[in-house]
């Protein structure tokens, strides 16, 4: 080695025509193929040419797109609606070309691999630039050559204080870099647009709105009505397979199926029969069936057996209606139960369990026309309503005392779980037979019974026509043999399919899109429409997801099994992923009906009030120049409470996690029957499908919203105030059924038993309103540190924003009962302490259920207690906001 110093000499800048010309030049511009220089750099931003080897040079005002700009556009593509967009993918690449994303020099790539070869185009060239430093910054360095003398001596030491420099500045390198990786902002992580995709939300948006197909919803009702698929047969396991390749064909991330093994029953053959067979007389026997149709009609879940009783009619059959009835003196021991459907008691399930209270040894539910016929308008064919021949079938275990597979409660039921309750030991089944029937069959019991009992009140009189006279009956009516007789399988099959898109920034939470899709027929309303639409979303974002798109958190499609069977498949799922489902799921969003009328309807946590009103003021009502959010303020709408009518309920109930449940409703159908089917759709349910378009537009924002958006957006104030109203509907509640209610301050002592003091519940819902108020204000911190910067977001910022999303995701999970022994009594596996089933509400929304059912016994010792246990969970869920 010499002594010459080899300082870093600057080289000229080019001119255009010396980088793109042929000519030999100097040696800067004339290397050879394996020289690297800076100089060859040069020449790749300058080269001839694109990427495909066209023979024109970019323009010289060309330059790479900021990561301010959107660089592949979405707002540029067909919004057409047409059956697939993919036939703009060529073009879109060609955009991104344009636009410097992919490297000039590679052919083109797949969405999905585009972000990666962008980041490692980074790293390439930090790497190139950090490689470069060693020319200038040698003439700052010291001279660290060392000279060979003779004395050995000072060769040693020259030696090693050339070792130690260079060790202590190869040290201050890597600290420097592990620096500006880690710690100063230059490479956030925290920051999606400077790491991550710079898709605009708002041309994210416009893609989900303007791609969303009524075409192709209708051809997935097509597939989906084309067979019966009850809950483990093989009609549902054929859909399941058909929703799984649909889920292969949108490229989700991940794809699996899930399998319970659970209780169900179905109708033997010749076993069911509902007959007059006393006097002689007047002996009948029913059609059962529906016309035309060969799927049977039974009640899932009921009780097996062969029973003979007189015939009493008992309205709708709730317990103020069987109570009526013995306050007239007419008994039901021994008897066959007449009931119709909706009415005041609208779970089917528990108007058996009120008859069977009631010494009733079986029932038949009816479908009046008053309430779904030819009194409400024209029955189908002709119109929208049921048929004279129309069955509503049904579930009737008892789901809100039981929830999922009724022989494994609060466990799920894999195929290798043993432990496993038997029939009989269920709380969740009713114990006497039962079966649905037409109004076409029930006119011959009505007109039978005249003469029998009493004549019923005026608010007991159906539609049936030729019913002359409505008559109670009693225990001289004459005797009806009502058989059903079934096989019950108590490892029955069913299964879950999931897809999956994985999140960019928490992969590990989850936002879970779900719909069931096993129905009693051919499911053409329920769920038939919501399952049309659910495909049609997961293709939707099957497409974003193409392009590159990736949401902040992943989202989770899943289609349930054996939903008409008390919500199993949802349930057992929960059950078994309970700790990923509590603390990893945002947010459930479900649709089970999609689309049976024009009226929007949502019932949800409180939580999503202000996004769904935001996405509402979006969509078009698709025969109104209104925008649904205008038409849901007109009727002065408001978000419904969760009762305990869909899959829903596990998330709410069991794991805590926010849910919502929406579609569009109307007036009643053939609901349940084989007449809901895909020409009732096409014809009365929604001609167009434009209502099923606006659902799916609806359903594909407010996954992004929930998936994609930096801030969770969740309304807790909103939350607070709809609390404060439940506290005050509680009161109005315990003030009607004569409880001595009373507004004291926790320091006056009361006698207990005595009186309720509701005041604790105020003073939670106080405290929640007060915290929640000041969470609020952290995310308008955000909003102006965040995007008064230019949309850059600090590590520190990005932590605090990670944690505020997880106090706003969780506050529903600290509204758990998690006590040992918590949970409604003897309905244990129902946790929340806000949102539930009574124990006689069914399907209904019931706010603070616990209380309600205490006060229904009458005990208020029990209810002051259930007070103040409530009201403390408010108050720890609330100062967690901010702990």
């Amino acid at each position: 080695m010499g002594n010459d110093k080899f300082e870093y000499e600057s080289l000229p800048i080019p001119t255009y025509e010396e980088a793109i010309s042929s000519r030999p030049g100097s040696s800067r511009f004339n290397r050879g193929p394996e020289e690297v220089s800076d100089d060859a750099e040069r020449q790749g931003l300058l080269r001839n040419g694109s990427a495909t080897g066209d023979s024109h040079p970019r323009p010289r005002g060309y330059h790479p797109p900021t990561v301010e700009s959107v660089r592949n556009s979405l707002d540029d593509l067909e919004s057409s609606g047409s059956h697939s967009a993919r036939g703009s993918l060529e073009e879109l690449q060609r955009e991104l070309e344009q636009m410097d994303v992919e490297d000039g020099g590679q052919q083109q790539q797949s969405g999905p691999r585009r972000l990666g070869n962008r980041f490692s185009k980074r790293l390439n060239d930090l790497t190139r630039t950090l490689s470069s430093f060693h020319l200038p910054l040698r003439r700052f360095l010291p001279n660290l050559r060392c000279t060979i003398n003779l004395d050995r001596t000072q060769t040693n030491m020259r030696m090693h204080g050339c070792m130690l420099l260079l060790r202590l500045f190869g040290l201050l390198l890597v600290v420097s870099v592990v620096y500006v990786f880690f710690f100063s902002d230059i490479f956030s992580m925290g920051n999606r647009l400077v790491m991550g995709q710079s898709y605009s939300a708002a041309s994210v948006e416009n893609f989900i709105q303007g791609h969303v197909n009524e075409t192709n919803i209708a051809e997935n009702l097509r597939r989906v009505t084309s067979y019966p698929h009850m809950a483990g047969t093989e009609g549902s396991f054929a859909l399941a397979e058909f929703i799984e390749r649909e889920f292969q064909n949108a490229g989700l991330d991940q794809i699996e199926m899930e399998e319970f093994q659970v209780y169900l029953n179905y109708p033997k053959t010749d076993g069911r029969r509902v007959a007059i067979v006393d006097p002689p007389s007047l002996a009948w026997e029913a059609f059962i069936e529906e016309d035309d149709e060969d799927t049977p009609v039974f009640h899932g879940h009921s009780k097996s057996g062969n029973v003979t009783g007189p015939l009493v009619y008992a309205n709708f059959g709730s317990r103020e209606d069987f109570q009526l009835l013995a306050d007239k003196g007419i008994s039901l021991n021994g008897s066959i139960a007449l009931v119709r459907h909706y009415g005041t008691e609208t779970d089917r399930a528990l108007k058996i369990k009120a008859a069977e209270l009631a010494g009733a040894v079986g029932c038949i539910i009816y479908s009046d026309p008053a309430q779904d016929g030819f009194v409400r308008g024209p029955a189908y064919p002709d119109g929208r309503y049921m048929p004279a021949d129309g069955v509503q079938r049904g579930g009737v275990s008892l789901m809100s005392w039981v929830v999922g597979d009724v022989l494994s409660p609060g466990f799920a039921s894999t195929p290798e779980e043993g432990q496993r309750l038997q029939p009989e030991e269920s709380t969740g089944l009713v114990n006497i037979p039962s079966m649905p029937i037409a109004w076409r069959d029930a006119q011959r019991l009505l007109q039978a019974l005249k003469g029998h009992g009493q004549k019923v009140p005026s608010k007991w009189v159906g539609g049936v026509p030729d019913v002359k006279q409505w008559w109670t009956g009693d225990e001289t009516s004459p005797l009806v043999n009502l058989m059903n007789l079934q096989d019950e399988v108590e490892r029955q099959p069913i299964y879950n399919v999931f897809g999956r898109i994985i999140g960019l920034e928490q992969p590990d939470k989850k936002i879970i899109v779900g719909n069931h899709r096993d129905s009693w027929c051919l499911g053409g309303a329920d769920p038939g429409s919501g399952t049309a639409v659910f495909l049609e979303v997961v293709r939707v974002f099957g497409e974003l997801r193409e392009y590159g798109w990736r949401p902040l958190r992943t989202i989770e499609f899943v289609s349930w099994d054996a939903e008409e069977y008390n919500l199993i498949g949802s349930t057992e799922h929960v059950e078994k992923e309970l700790d990923s489902v509590r603390y990893g799921a945002y947010a459930y969003t479900n649709v089970d009906v999609g689309v049976s009328g024009s009226e929007f309807r949502a019932a949800a946590s409180p939580l999503f009030e202000r996004v769904v009103l935001q996405i509402l003021s979006r969509i078009s009502d698709p025969y109104a120049n209104k925008t649904l959010k205008t038409i849901w303020e007109e009727k002065k709408s408001k978000l419904a409470g969760l009762g305990a009518g869909s899959d829903y309920v596990a998330f709410q109930d069991i794991a805590g996690t926010s849910s919502i449940d929406f579609g569009f409703t109307g007036e009643p159908y053939p609901y349940h029957s084989c007449h809901e089917n895909l020409d009732w759709m096409m014809r009365f349910g929604d001609p167009g499908f434009h209502y099923h378009k606006a659902l799916g537009q609806f359903w594909g924002l407010l996954i992004r919203e929930l998936a994609d958006t930096p801030i969770l957006p969740f309304d807790l104030e909103t939350y607070a105030a709809y609390m404060t109203a439940y506290v005050v509907d509680l009161e109005n509640y315990a003030k009607s059924k004569n409880v001595p209610v009373v507004r004291e301050p926790p320091t006056v002592n009361i006698t207990l038993g005595s009186s309720v003091n509701i005041q604790p519940m105020y003073d939670a819902a106080k405290l929640f309103q007060d915290n929640a108020a000041r969470l609020s204000n952290w995310a308008q911190v955000w909003h102006d540190a965040v995007w008064g910067s230019g949309g850059f977001e600090n590590n520190v910022m990005a932590i605090q924003r990670v944690n505020h999303n997880s106090r706003l995701a969780r506050f529903d999970t600290h509204l758990l009962d998690l006590s040992e022994g918590g949970g409604i009594p003897n309905r244990t596996q129902f946790k929340h302490v806000v949102f539930g089933p009574q124990a006689w509400s069914g399907y209904d929304e019931a706010f603070f259920p616990a209380i309600r059912d205490s006060i229904d016994s009458g005990n208020w010792t029990l209810t002051q207690l259930w007070v103040d246990k409530v009201s403390s969970i408010i108050q720890d869920a609330s100062d967690k906001l901010l702990n």
